[in-house]
């Protein structure tokens, strides 16, 4: 499994803090407003909304919060207005970034990210330099426990997944961008709710790094991430299961 879903795992346990919760939740709601106020407001007919809601859902997003956010869609007026941006760059070691934010103020995100690209050993590139080195997909993960490598393997095909994945950290599930919101659905009503799950810009191939190079290129991609502005951080690494266990530890 890819360097990057690990990572993912990181941030989900340390995202049993409240405050990386209550953040990680905005920014969710974020995507919503964003997918609601782009097109139709009602997720039959929006196929972007459908994917937020589903994505958010997924996090555990109060139900509550994504009506509050649809209600106020559908009564049109004035509202949250953001612009969708993407840096690219590369940490240590040439690892390639990608960097999606939503923002009100194009000015300040980019002087936040190269703020935190500039103090972590990374740089940031043109547009182009890297985003061809990904492909875009629908991400699901379970723990472990949630079922075993073949029952998981058979429910996420039957639900229309692309792509199954399992090791010692867990099972990853991959699909269509289209597929996410029936795929993600199908799975959480048969194993409950994912540890993480929405789309990420997957690597095409990966480069593997030392414990040093994991180690700078993890705080640079918390930074990123600790960002408000910032909804996801995808980089094409590769790293043992000897180094996350020393990192994670």
């Amino acid at each position: 499994m890819a360097g990057h879903s690990k990572w993912a795992n990181i941030q989900h346990r340390k995202g049993a803090q409240d405050a990386r919760r209550a953040k990680r939740f905005a920014k969710l709601v974020r995507e919503v407003i964003v997918a609601a106020r782009q097109g139709t407001p009602d997720p039959e007919h929006n196929a972007r909304l459908r994917t937020a809601i589903a994505a958010a859902k997924a996090q555990s997003v109060p139900k509550e919060n994504i009506e509050r956010v649809l209600k106020k869609a559908q009564g049109g007026g004035d509202g949250e207005n953001y612009d969708e941006l993407c840096y690219e760059g590369f940490g240590p070691g040439g690892i390639a970034l990608l960097v999606d934010a939503m923002t009100d103020n194009r000015n300040r995100t980019a002087a936040e990210v190269r703020s935190i690209f500039n103090k972590h050993g990374g740089a940031l590139g043109e547009s182009g330099s890297v985003n061809y080195m990904f492909e875009r997909v629908g991400s699901i993960h379970y723990a472990t426990q949630a079922a075993s490598a073949d029952e998981m393997f058979e429910a996420a095909l039957e639900a229309g997944a692309s792509d199954c994945e399992f090791d010692d950290d867990g099972h990853e599930i991959s699909c269509a961008p289209d597929d996410f919101g029936d795929v993600s659905e199908a799975l959480t009503e048969r194993f409950g709710a994912p540890e993480n799950a929405g789309l990420i810009w997957k690597p095409q191939t990966t480069i593997p790094i030392d414990e040093q190079a994991a180690e700078t290129l993890f705080k640079l991609m918390e930074a990123l991430d600790d960002c408000d502005d910032v909804q996801n951080v995808s980089a094409n690494f590769e790293v043992s299961d000897d180094v996350m266990q020393k990192l994670s530890a």
